[in-house]
């Protein structure tokens, strides 16, 4: 009976929901655990971020071509229906689910990991790797990250939002040959994808459209900015307001503007560590 992590990501959707897992694996230690991913490039790369073993399903549906009847899952995706989720239910022996929607229901038989919900079967927290939780010294100023994903150039085509606010630009992981070229004129300075955690780590404020990215910034001790993609689910809204994280709603650069000079110098929330007590639901859940 083998192990398993789906988590849907890809050039379209970005990696946040890779980099959770990522974070959720290194914190379960030496756990046998297979990553699947619906993107073969990140699947390659995988052991860069501590994952040993990653697999490339292409779809979700491939999944069984890889696990057998009877196994046991943890499942990032918000592109399963309920008759998939249902189906999935009855193939693995266990299923515990990750879910950002506030309005999510568990369903019978599974368990769930939420930001929202608590109850039975259900451990309410966020994964955010702990080191993020140590003092990192602000070496930047501002930055921005728009997030791993822009095939359609969406940044692009609102770039006017973002120049004369002195922002250093952390490029992101999928972005296409010779892109960066284009922002240069907005941007003082540009960061590599490689130097992911420095950046998002090391900014005062982060403006990001990467909902990770700015819990991560928080986690750090910096000040993020949310923005919330039109064409992107709305599911951190209502938590990125009880953490007094603005939020910037589509491309709207006076908004954009009047939050970046309202920000106070030494503004601080806690974010609470709950890492450790996701991993230890798992394996409580998993017998490990």
């Amino acid at each position: 009976m083998k192990l398993f992590y789906y988590v849907h990501t890809g050039h379209r959707i970005g990696l946040d929901r890779f980099r959770r897992a990522a974070t959720i694996i290194r914190a379960l230690g030496d756990v046998d655990i297979t990553l699947l991913t619906s993107d073969f490039r990140i699947a390659s790369m995988a052991r860069e971020y501590g994952v040993k073993r990653a697999v490339g399903v292409d779809v979700v549906r491939n999944i069984p071509q890889i696990a057998h009847h009877g196994d046991k899952i943890i499942f990032d995706s918000a592109e399963a229906n309920p008759a998939l989720l249902e189906d999935m239910g009855r193939f693995f022996s266990t299923m515990i689910r990750v879910s950002d929607d506030p309005e999510e229901q568990k369903l019978p038989g599974e368990y769930l990991i939420s930001p929202y919900l608590e109850g039975e079967g259900i451990c309410k927290g966020l994964a955010v790797d702990p080191e993020c939780f140590e003092a990192h010294p602000k070496t930047i100023e501002r930055a921005f990250f728009f997030g791993d994903d822009d095939y359609e150039e969406d940044l692009l085509r609102n770039i006017d939002m973002f120049k004369g606010h002195d922002l250093e630009l952390l490029l992101g992981f999928y972005w296409f040959f010779g892109y960066e070229e284009k922002l240069a004129s907005a941007f003082g300075r540009q960061h590599e994808s490689e130097e992911y955690d420095a950046v998002v780590r090391g900014s005062r404020v982060l403006v990001t459209a990467s909902p990770q990215a700015a819990l991560e910034n928080l986690a750090a001790g910096g000040q993020p900015i949310f923005i919330q993609r039109p064409d992107y689910p709305r599911d951190f809204l209502p938590l990125f307001e009880s953490l007094q994280i603005p939020v910037v709603d589509g491309y709207d650069a006076a908004f954009l503007a009047d939050t970046l000079k309202g920000l106070p110098k030494d503004r601080t929330i806690e974010l609470a560590n709950t890492t450790h007590k996701i991993s230890e639901f798992i394996k409580s859940i998993l017998d490990l």
